[in-house]
């Protein structure tokens, strides 16, 4: 018995001890070299903060001390590693950002050693940063940009899209809640882009990321309880006129007009289309109570389920005409991914600015020269 309660002691002593560090790898002189072309240029992506262990590493180089190499240049990759997928000035600001990185990142010393042993530094630093053209375009921007507020709102989306999955999928939904946009990607391109309506101020758009199975035409509308709450229903019945400013409008008993995406999420927030169309004539569009409101919905419905046969923008118009609700899966589901990036490439050469309708960008910070994160 005692034999017994020492061995599961033992057990339980071992099994509590953390996992052994990775020995520190051996860094050969090109190695560290290709390492610091890797340091230099994350300047380029807002991460200046990693650039000072440049100088350590060339020293270590020159001092021809192959164990003192090896720990800075470990230390330096480390740091590297870490900035590329998860940023380094604005860690604070991800607060809300519900969007999870479904890449499998392994423990950061464990990768790069296993990367320095196979020679595959290169490799794994070109894995590691955002490769979508929007991050490209915003890191050519910040590259040639000089004024401080500018750069800092260049950092924090630069971060923001470090945030973001590395793969995002073959075909997806991308929604920009501060650009009022819902984009339609399918192999690294753009194919279709629609104004939106998104949360109020006081009942953002969450940021967050779903799967879009289906849609629904001629959807039924149930209110929700925070909207109940606020006696919408008696606004638009008593002061129509008044409801339609603030976005509302009782057609058929229907806020969601002609359709409804199926993307199940517990936030209850969803993309789909609205009658009140006046409002995409404004540029900032910000009044639901947190759902997204497409513009030309049916035109969105269309490309979302063209890949498979019978469904032409007439058929789908057709459809809706009839009065009956139906739901169509997806030939395959898409993620959509509701995001808020107030700086976005606009296709040629230059950058969109966005309001910053949520306040996100309030404390934004990108590196000076000395590495150090300022405004």
């Amino acid at each position: 018995m005692k034999h017994s309660l020492l061995l599961l002691c033992s057990w339980i002593l071992v099994s509590a001890m953390p996992p052994p560090e990775p020995p520190t790898p051996h860094w050969t002189a090109r190695q560290a070299s290709r390492l610091v072309a890797w340091l230099v240029s994350a300047r380029d992506d807002g991460l200046g903060s990693v650039t000072p262990q440049v100088d350590k590493i060339e020293s270590a180089l020159r001092g021809g001390d192959p164990a003192a190499l090896d720990a800075v240049a470990t230390r330096a990759a480390i740091q590297l590693l870490e900035a590329y997928r998860h940023g380094c000035c604005n860690a604070s600001l991800r607060s809300g950002w519900h969007i999870a990185d479904s890449d499998s990142w392994r423990d950061a010393a464990a990768t790069i050693a296993e990367a320095v042993a196979d020679d595959g530094v290169d490799a794994l630093f070109k894995k590691a940063r955002p490769s979508h053209p929007l991050y490209n375009g915003l890191r050519t921007a910040y590259a040639r940009e000089s004024d401080p507020g500018r750069r800092a709102t260049l950092a924090v989306n630069l971060d923001r899209w470090r945030w973001m999955p590395r793969a995002l999928g073959q075909r997806y939904l991308l929604v920009n809640t501060a650009a009022f946009e819902a984009s339609l990607w399918d192999d690294g391109q753009m194919v279709g882009r629609w104004k939106v309506v998104v949360g109020k101020t006081k009942s953002p758009t969450p940021i967050f990321s779903a799967t879009v199975t289906g849609v629904t035409l001629n959807p039924w509308w149930e209110i929700p309880a925070d909207i109940a709450a606020e006696n919408i229903a008696a606004l638009v019945r008593d002061h129509p006129q008044s409801a339609a400013a603030k976005g509302y409008v009782l057609e058929g008993g229907n806020a969601l007009g002609k359709m409804k995406l199926v993307m199940p999420n517990s936030y209850h927030v969803y993309l789909h289309d609205t009658p009140s169309q006046s409002l995409f004539a404004q540029d900032v569009r910000a009044y639901s109570h947190g759902c997204v409101r497409v513009g030309d919905a049916l035109g969105l419905v269309t490309a979302l389920l063209s890949p498979g046969p019978g469904w032409s923008r007439t058929q789908v118009e057709a459809t809706v005409a009839s009065g009956r609700t139906q739901s169509v899966k997806l030939q395959a589901p898409i993620p959509v991914y509701v995001a808020y990036f107030t700086a976005e490439p606009d296709g040629l050469g230059g950058i969109r600015y966005f309001p910053d309708i949520y306040r996100q960008d309030r404390g934004a910070q990108a590196p000076g020269e000395d590495g150090r994160c300022s405004r």
